[in-house]
């Protein structure tokens, strides 16, 4: 049955729930800052390559983080607008808390939580997972350049073409499946070609990326994105 986890319990519960992981992982949490215990036991799970899914919803990563992220191939991040719930399960275990991924919070204090394992509260635990992987599909995959990538295929309402004086320009998304490259690899290319530039760890558009029609947009939902000519190519 499920067990009451005051803020050392928590603390624990969540320590073991990471360490013991063995296929999957999920944390969802509003706030992202990790204390080097956490930090530590992520880059084990990624050693491991165990699927490791992190969903915040508050204000952009330190740079401490995203540099660190950076370096973890098995860890996706993404954001999720008006997130509030904290979450964090692996296969056989799941905790439901008032904690934050927030070093503060796991210092300073007071929390509640519930621990539910998934072979005595089965139900329990099969409706916490359905309802983080809805959480992880409403959620915008974050690279760690900060562009959010909206994903057409998988997003319907979000703009996978514009048309800009008559001419049809689709997002980097779509340009890179048309070109047989990933989103990220055509960033890459995009950049090495000139017409993109990185600051701070974004991607800015160049004179260059204007000339060639390249143009930047803002979605309410999705945030930022470029959008291309249909026609570009890259030599």
């Amino acid at each position: 049955m499920a067990k009451f986890l005051n803020t050392s319990a928590t603390n624990y519960f969540l320590e073991e729930l990471i360490k013991s992981a063995s296929d999957r992982l999920i944390l969802i949490s509003p706030f992202l800052k990790l204390n080097d215990r956490v930090k530590e036991l992520l880059e084990d799970k990624n050693r491991l390559k165990i699927d490791v899914r992190i969903v915040y919803g508050k204000n952009e990563l330190q740079p401490e983080e995203i540099n660190w992220l950076k370096e973890l191939t098995f860890i996706r991040t993404s954001f999720c607008k008006n997130l509030h719930a904290k979450c964090y399960m692996n296969e056989e275990t799941c905790i439901i808390t008032s904690l934050n991924l927030y070093e503060f919070s796991q210092v300073n204090n007071n929390e509640m939580g519930v621990a539910i394992n998934r072979t005595e509260d089965a139900e329990l635990y099969r409706d916490a997972y359905d309802e983080a992987q809805r959480i992880i599909r409403i959620s915008d995959e974050v690279r760690m350049s900060f562009e959010k990538v909206a994903k057409a295929q998988d997003k319907p309402e979000a703009a996978s073409s514009v048309e800009v004086g008559g001419e049809e320009k689709i997002t980097s998304s779509k340009l890179g499946k048309k070109l047989g490259l990933s989103t990220q690899d055509l960033l890459s290319k995009l950049t090495e070609a000139g017409l993109l530039e990185i600051k701070e760890d974004k991607h800015y558009l160049t004179e260059a990326g204007k000339s060639a029609g390249g143009e930047f947009k803002m979605s309410k939902r999705f945030g930022p994105y470029f959008v291309w000519p249909s026609s570009l190519t890259l030599g």
